[in-house]
């Protein structure tokens, strides 16, 4: 029994070994940056390579803790974001006082996240939803020196410290209406109440908060813009992802008596941030609050594939996600290396960029086009998935507006191309020297966005493991 418990454990056990390790490197003798660099970036990849082996499927905790195929891959999807990050992150990082630190609020956070996912009780799903929260907090406020960043950090846990608020009410009222806060039980327990359909929509409002769904995504281009790009990258896929997996994950197994709610609701959220998303994208010039809003836009996407309460629902929410990952991190990617090397994060710096960094310009527009969904890359299949997903309940007036409203995000994405091929000025970015480490990350994440569109058993691979109503 006990050798099973460390095997269902066995990606929180790495994490948690990560985290011991530092706090030993934090207490011992003084090391180099680059070495302590090269040690966790080595960590990080066995980490998501051990997380690719075949692992046992069970409960343990009384149904607390559990782990299936389709949540081992979900973690190791977040193993591998946070291994690029870790990679895209090496200019910043080499010359930062506190890399330790980082790194442990990081891992904490992600630790958090993983006993989230994995949870089958509203008390570890709670839980989790606070150990990863509250070190990003702290994580946002790494620059000390920054204004803008004290001023991330204090919009982030004041913003879910509200959310938290309101998802904790909506427990206690679940647990008052049931008797339970286990997942297994409590479907049986569930009815269309008065009481239950509120504490079902404060659950939802709770999440809503914590991916960025309008209307609750007010502070999420202040705290994106505020933060260290790395902190910007996690927060903008790793924590939005891994509560995504658990929004999923929930409403299929648990509130399957609520579906014609919150079906309902979801295609309310889905039209909303979808649309002012893209209108919000358009006004802006800096590149961390255009991809906040980009991002926004692409969770309206994501709630309409989620819709369709189907096996392809939750295929095609693990599959954008993961093109996501790729497409997204090669955008911040870019941002990252410009933003520690010259500080300039304004799309009107990106000017004239191609003259002066061809490789990177052609990074960062084929992760554009991909955000955008433009075929042959990887973003046209996950989005074109998400929507056959959502047309499952017939909603075609729905599939509409979400296809017209690609045009208006193309149009957004294509604005900041033009500006790095065909506009110029009179001081554009030098020619970046780019660490061959960060260069390694950029190219894992072009040819995810390649393999991932054109691989056909990445989704089939997905769609074996999925779950549905």
């Amino acid at each position: 029994m006990s050798s099973n418990i460390y095997l269902l454990l066995r990606q929180e056990l790495l994490l948690s070994l990560f985290i011991f390790i530092l706090l030993f490197i934090k207490i011992g003798k003084e090391r180099s940056n680059e070495s302590i660099l090269n040690f966790i970036n080595c960590f990080l990849l066995v980490n998501f390579a051990a997380g690719l082996f075949s692992m046992s499927e069970g409960a343990i905790f009384n149904g607390m803790f559990s782990t299936n195929a389709l949540i081992v891959l979900e973690k190791n999807i977040l193993n591998l974001a946070l291994l690029i990050i870790s990679m895209q992150s090496y200019a910043w990082l080499k010359n930062h006082p506190q890399i330790v630190e980082f790194y442990l609020l990081i891992g904490t956070s992600m630790l958090g996240m993983f006993f989230m996912i994995s949870s089958g009780n509203l008390l570890m799903f709670y839980l989790g939803v606070e150990m990863s929260t509250i070190p990003l907090a702290a994580a946002a406020n790494f620059n000390l020196a920054n204004r803008k960043s004290s001023e991330a950090a204090m919009k982030l846990i004041l913003s879910s410290a509200f959310s938290s608020g309101i998802l904790l009410m909506g427990i206690s009222f679940l647990y008052g209406t049931s008797g339970t806060l286990s997942f297994n039980i409590l479907t049986a327990h569930l009815s269309n109440t008065p009481m239950q359909t509120f504490a079902f929509i404060l659950l939802v409002s709770g999440f809503a908060f914590k991916i960025s769904a309008v209307p609750f995504h007010l502070w999420t281009a202040d705290v994106y813009e505020g933060a260290p790009v790395a902190v910007t990258s996690f927060l903008s896929v790793v924590s939005k992802a891994a509560v995504l997996f658990t929004f999923t994950s929930i409403l299929y197994k648990v509130f399957t008596p609520l579906a014609i709610l919150w079906y309902s609701i979801l295609v309310v959220l889905s039209i909303a941030t979808i649309l002012i998303g893209n209108l919000f994208a358009l006004r802006q010039n800096n590149f961390k609050r255009f991809l906040a809003f980009s991002s926004i836009a692409q969770v309206g996407f994501i709630l309409i594939g989620i819709s369709g309460s189907s096996p392809e629902g939750s295929t095609s929410l693990v599959y954008f996600v993961l093109i996501y990952v790729f497409s997204n991190l090669a955008a911040f990617g870019v941002v990252s290396v410009v933003s520690a090397l010259t500080n300039k994060e304004n799309i009107s710096d990106f000017k004239g960029f191609y003259k002066t960094n061809p490789l990177l310009s052609w990074v960062l527009t084929i992760s554009l086009f991909s955000l955008a969904g433009v075929p042959p890359t990887a973003g046209f299949f996950g989005k074109l998935f998400l929507l056959m997903a959502g047309a499952a309940k017939d909603n075609y007036g729905l599939i509409i507006f979400a296809s017209l409203n690609m045009v208006i995000s193309f149009f957004y994405y294509l604005k900041v191309v033009k500006a790095i091929f065909m506009e110029e000025q009179d001081t554009p970015i030098q020619k970046l020297s780019i660490p061959k480490i960060t260069q390694l990350a950029l190219y894992v994440c072009v040819l995810g966005i390649i393999i991932t569109g054109l691989a056909s058993w990445v989704y089939d691979y997905i769609h074996h493991l999925s779950i549905g109503i």
